[in-house]
């Protein structure tokens, strides 16, 4: 055994971080190179054997030669005074076995994790390297979601050159028998010609990786059982549990599984290529790998062959008919026609929030966002098709005038991308904020609105241009030029949103009415949004004048009373737009306690479309702000009373409520008189709500946290570019910026002791968590997460830091004396929580005590699904002409 500290050869012992049959596991540095590395101890009696330790080179040499991504690498085999070693590539992250203890993972993660071992086991075995342990505890998840693979090869290696190899004489079996788990869990993996102690060869790791990606998608091994011969037994007669895989598992997952899993390995997959192609199929299948549990394998394919094709079929009918019409007589209106395009099973539409959908200028296409992609839909086609290499979670796309490119908003970096529509890598425009409305012009100009204001750009990249910037209390979105090319017609908030025209020579703008994301017609009308309700009314672009509007289509979906609804229309007269769901639930969320195993405790509130919930600081009581369908308040839930009170009621926003820290008062912000200012009121409402009235520097911004015990207020402002400061709450409220660089920051929180602030930035490409001295924020900076991470929170001793990344929770162990010092982030629980609140503000908050979070879950009441149609309107102006003719 080393010590830690200890010097062997070049390297520096850090930490114990395993142990099994074949050793002892180190963290060690590498004091030549300066790198972490893994030190694998060999026991003892191993080293005494000099053949056994000539074979294991001649194997390490071998295992030294794999040179893959997803493979551990072996950096070399020493000794040093009797002591054999191998020094190992040291790998961050948890085991696979450490994220199947946390229950199933979700089944595009656990596939897109599974094609990444197959990867690794097919480059293995293209070099004659057969595993022989695979299993979850053999394979490690870098917070990135990158698969490591380790100990490739070695149980040939320790074993020897021997295939009829006695169970008892495995390396995991032998030298750990009192180590049950470690036991069981290897056992669980042997494929029966192994557990018969048959000679094996690369189909035995193919019966691991079966067993490996059905404990991932259910969350239980394969075979089980009291001891080893139990599980032995099972792994030779038994069959494996089919149903409790997920009922609706897309059915090549479940066949390569069965393929996989066949007790004779004859009947199993021969190379590990196949089960990778299948599953690679799987995950590029447009319907999703979630299937209908009702639909089987031949009434799905019947159904995907039928039903494009009847769809299909109508469309084109009718876009002949329509054509052959006009062209026999032009002057006739052309046949208005419409048609839904039902998305693929399983397949929503992405974020709700910002644009999702845009149709080119000829109208023979559109392109909308799902979670994974873009998809484009040409009107000749039978179905959507995804537009490969596109970001993973686009926004505000926008057609290109020749209709061979679009443009879009990257969430996943804050970049303005061009893809040609064939697919391809996409082309970085130039780095923006929040994105709310893009248009491409003839010019090979690109319009869009972000924090700055109304920017133009070149097609080709470059410096973004500033045409209209904005005050501090305004916002604008949805911008696109009128025909003259001179003048912006564009959305103004905030609430109630207006369209507005400005000129870009004389700078004066023109408020018209209110309404949201406007288009200018070529028929000479404008097209806008109010509510979730389509307007048109006739305007002349010259002298800025419109007449009576005239509501045209109803029931557009929108995600919520402040978003607008998803449509868009093209030059020739094509409408697209996401209807609203019918029938659909409210939104309804559940307020829960997660202790830091996981475990969960529901609260008795009812449930309700809850925001931002504020633990009190006595933890009796939680604030938070419950929306309705025209307004959002602020509530308290006592848990004591188990009484759920409103707190406001003005018929305005109050949003992000804050207890003061003697719990006597709420400050929160509220847009009653047309902007967001700061308020205050009794926490027993037995007083009016309170303003601040301290000038434009609360305008905009949002109450988040606490410094210096309550004399200082942080506030954040969350609209476009994100910005973090500080307000006095004595004398004359003194405001200090404390971030408000060219990235976005944001969700800063103090801690207890007041010397730090953690906060988080979009700096380098992805949203992480980073800490500053507070209140000189410029004397340095940590990154703290790794992988992404968002929406910090201090533990009430300041000795651990939260945050959010993805579905997990996670905990960083921090220093503070002399300097700020981070450790490993380590997975609290994951769980499928609300990761952000619609309008923006955190959704989860920590007890006083620092022994459990208060989470939100979407309730069984809550539809938890976004739309999953689109409605098309070709020839949409000859309607529009008849219903609201031009005087």
């Amino acid at each position: 055994m080393l010590e830690l500290g200890q010097a062997i050869l070049h390297y520096r012992v850090l930490e114990k971080i395993g142990q099994g049959g074949m050793g002892e596991v180190y963290q060690a540095k590498d004091q030549k190179l300066g790198r972490d590395v893994a030190i694998k101890v060999l026991p003892e009696e191993f080293s005494k054997d000099a053949d056994r330790v000539a074979r294991f080179q001649r194997e390490a040499k071998l295992l030294a030669s794999l040179n893959h991504s997803n493979i551990a690498a072996i950096h070399g085999l020493e000794e040093s005074e009797g002591t054999n070693f191998l020094v190992l590539e040291f790998v961050e992250g948890d085991t696979l076995a450490d994220q199947i203890k946390k229950g199933p993972v979700p089944v595009e993660e656990a596939l897109k994790l599974a094609l990444q071992i197959a990867e690794a086991l097919e480059a293995a075995h293209e070099k004659g390297v057969i595993h022989r342990d695979l299993k979850p505890a053999n394979i490690k998840v870098t917070p990135e979601g990158k698969v490591k693979v380790l100990d490739f090869g070695l149980a040939k290696a320790f074993a020897g050159d021997r295939e009829d190899v006695n169970l008892s004489n495995s390396p995991t079996l032998s030298n750990a028998a009192t180590q049950q788990g470690l036991i069981l869990g290897t056992a669980a993996y042997m494929s029966p010609e192994q557990a018969r102690g048959k000679p094996v060869d690369k189909r035995a790791d193919i019966w691991a990786f079966g067993c490996i990606l059905f404990e991932m998608l259910t969350g239980r091994a394969v075979f089980s059982g009291r001891d080893v011969t139990e599980i032995l037994a099972a792994v030779i007669r038994a069959e494996p549990e089919w149903k409790i895989l997920p009922s609706n598992l897309h059915w090549r997952i479940r066949e390569a599984l069965e393929h996989c899993l066949n007790k004779d390995s004859g009947d199993r997959y021969h190379d590990i290529a196949d089960v990778r192609i299948d599953i690679q199929k799987a995950l590029a299948d447009p319907d999703g790998v979630l299937i209908p549990p009702s639909v089987t394998e031949a009434s799905r394919k019947r159904l995907q062959g039928i039903l494009p094709w009847i769809a299909s079929v109508v469309v084109l009918i009718a876009i002949i008919a329509g054509a052959v019409v006009w062209k026999m007589n032009p002057s006739e209106p052309r046949l208005v026609t419409r048609f839904d395009c039902d998305l693929p099973d399983g397949r929503q539409l992405g974020n709700t929030i910002y644009a999702l959908l845009s149709v080119s200028a000829d109208g023979r296409r559109f392109v909308y966002c799902a979670g994974d992609g873009l998809y484009m839909r040409s009107m000749n086609e039978l179905k959507a098709r995804l537009i490969k290499s596109a970001d993973d979670n686009p926004s505000t796309p926008f057609f290109s005038p020749d209709g061979q490119w679009i443009g879009y908003w990257s969430m996943a970096d804050n970049k303005l991308k061009k893809i040609a529509i064939s697919g391809g890598a996409p082309i970085p425009l130039c780095d923006v904020g929040i994105v709310i409305g893009g248009s491409w012009y003839a010019e090979d100009a690109i319009i869009y609105t972000e924090s700055k204001g109304i920017m133009r750009i070149s097609a080709d990249g470059g410096t973004p241009e500033t045409l209209i910037e904005r005050n501090e209390d305004e916002w604008f979105y949805h911008a696109r030029l009128l025909p003259d090319g001179r003048s912006v017609i564009f959305t103004l908030g905030p609430s109630p949103y207006r369209i507005a025209v400005q000129s870009l020579e004389t700078r004066k703008r023109k408020v018209l009415f209110e309404g949201d994301n406007a288009w200018y017609l070529p028929t000479g009308h404008i097209v806008y949004a109010l509510a979730n309700e389509l307007f048109v009314v006739p305007f002349q672009p010259d002298t800025l004048e419109f007449g009576l509007p005239v509501q045209i289509i109803g029931d557009v979906y929108r995600s919520s009373h402040l978003y607008m609804p998803h449509y868009c229309v093209s030059d020739s007269g094509t409408l697209v737009y996401v209807p609203e769901i019918k029938g659909a639930a409210k939104t309804a969320r559940n307020l829960l306690w997660v202790d830091r195993e996981g475990k969960e405790e529901l609260l008795a509130a009812p449930p309700k479309d809850y925001r931002a919930p504020r633990i009190s600081p006595d933890g009796n009581r939680v604030a938070l702000s419950l929306a309705t369908e025209k307004n959002e308040d602020i509530w308290i839930w006592d848990r004591n009373r188990k009484d759920l009170k409103r707190l406001t009621s003005n018929g305005a926003m109050n949003v992000f409520p804050l207890w003061a820290p003697d719990g006597n008062r709420i400050y929160f912000s509220s847009n009653r008189t047309g902007t967001f200012r700061l308020y205050w009121k009794a926490a027993d409402g037995t007083e009016e709500e309170v303003p601040l009235n301290i000038g434009p520097v609360e305008i905009n911004r949002f109450p988040i946290t606490w410094s210096d015990r309550g004399k200082a207020l942080i506030l954040v402002n969350l609209f476009y570019q994100y910005g973090v400061g500080v307000l006095s709450m004595e004398g004359e409220h003194a405001w200090k910026p404390l971030l408000s660089g060219s990235h976005n920051e944001g969700y800063a929180h103090i801690s207890p002791d007041g010397r730090w602030m953690a906060y988080v930035s979009n700096e380098s490409g992805q949203d992480e968590v980073y800490v500053r001295p507070f209140p000189d924020v410029n004397k340095g900076e940590w990154k703290v997460s790794t992988g992404g991470g968002s929406m910090p929170l201090w533990s009430p001793d300041g000795r651990e830091l939260f945050y959010r990344s993805g579905d997990s929770v996670l905990s960083v162990l921090v220093k503070t004396d002399p300097t700020f010092n981070a450790g490993a982030p380590e997975t609290l629980f994951r769980g499928n929580y609300v990761s952000l609140s619609p309008n923006g503000a955190e959704p989860w908050d920590i007890s006083p005590d620092g022994k459990r979070f208060l989470m939100m879950k979407e309730s069984s009441l809550s539809s938890g699904e976004g739309p999953r149609k689109i409605s098309v309107v070709l020839n949409w102006f000859e309607e529009l002409k008849q219903k609201v003719p031009k005087k």
